[in-house]
């Protein structure tokens, strides 16, 4: 086979109840110059031999195994094992719209300042998707541009990692999938974000993004809040606009907002002030800084806002209020999940 521009990488494990879903959904691409790298995470059931039945029928399909280490392994091994310039990632469980792959690779060759495209998701099945997940996925889909995903980057993970099209040089090059206490998916996200490289999304829904209960996302701590605002942190307290030397202000002094704002405060960013609109809050001192109305905000040097209020709805409203007395998003201020 000549080496193919694009790769669908599918790390799987354990996966038969919906594999054949899944490859009937990645070989019906109306794209058809592709090679389908699956990689079997030390499978127990059926899942290879589903995997070799297909390769009886599409040469497209190469088969690597591997001792069972996690997904970041199974990744990292299928990217050291790929030629072509361009990768597709893709979970064992979810569904590819038929055009997904044509239209990541004519928006990756036509726009070669892009690292890293997305697609919208729709979730399946319908009757179990809680309404946490919905507003998450509404969320998510809304941040479509490079620059509202460079804006949303500290809010949550802004795209699906099933989703995800990227230059295979430029994920090498930042080192690949990294392992840790952290959702693996997210940091790569961040770690491009530093680098400076830029990620879009495709408006269109071109994947078919799967819910369980078995979910590594519902079932492993390095997905867990608490692993994410960690991961969060970490990023950010590096982030050049925490760098300037203007006062750092925190929008949001509710105890849960305190408590996911210890990681930045422990990285050596502490607020000089909190703002807060409760007016039982007004005049308490929360490590060392107190609370204060948005009024303190109209201020002749501006300080830069780190908004912690982890309401969608709330988020909004609060970037309108900065939005009117002269802040810019990304400038001046960024939501912060």
């Amino acid at each position: 086979m000549n080496n193919p521009p694009l790769a669908v990488l599918m790390p799987f494990y354990n996966a038969a109840e919906t594999l054949a879903e899944t490859l009937d959904s990645i070989l019906s691409q109306t794209f058809k110059d592709f090679v389908l790298i699956a990689v079997d995470d030390g499978s127990t059931d059926d899942s290879c031999q589903i995997v070799r039945d297909y390769m009886k029928q599409d040469n497209r399909i190469e088969l690597l195994q591997v001792e069972h280490q996690g997904v970041v392994g199974a990744m990292n091994h299928a990217l050291n094992n790929c030629a072509a310039p361009l990768c597709a990632r893709m979970d064992a469980d979810d569904i590819m719209a038929p055009e997904r792959l044509a239209l990541q690779f004519d928006y990756l060759q036509t726009n070669s300042d892009i690292a890293l495209v997305g697609s919208r998701v729709r979730l399946f099945p319908e009757e179990i998707i809680q309404d946490g997940f919905h507003k998450y996925i509404s969320w998510q889909n809304s941040c479509i541009t490079p620059q509202q995903i460079a804006d949303n980057i500290y809010v949550e993970l802004p795209i699906a990692n099933p989703s995800i099209c990227f230059r295979r040089d430029v994920v090498m090059a930042v080192g690949g999938y990294r392992d840790g206490d952290f959702p693996e998916d997210y940091e790569l996200l961040l770690r491009l974000h530093q680098h400076g490289h830029q990620m879009a999304k495709l408006p269109e829904v071109l994947l078919h993004w799967r819910d369980s209960e078995a979910r590594l996302t519902r079932t492993d701590e390095r997905y867990s809040r608490v692993a994410f605002d960690q991961i969060r942190a970490a990023y950010l307290a590096s982030d050049p606009r925490l760098q300037q030397g203007r006062p750092l202000v925190y929008w949001g002094a509710g105890r849960a907002t305190r408590r996911r704002s210890e990681h930045l405060i422990n990285h050596g960013h502490a607020p000089r002030v909190w703002i807060d609109i409760d007016p039982g809050k007004i005049g308490k001192t929360y490590q060392g800084a107190e609370v204060v109305a948005p009024h303190w905000l109209d201020r002749q040097e501006k300080p830069f806002v780190l908004s912690y209020v982890n309401n969608h709805g709330a988020r909004e409203l609060i970037a309108s209020d900065l939005n009117s007395r002269g802040y810019r998003n990304g400038i001046d201020y960024l939501m912060v999940g």
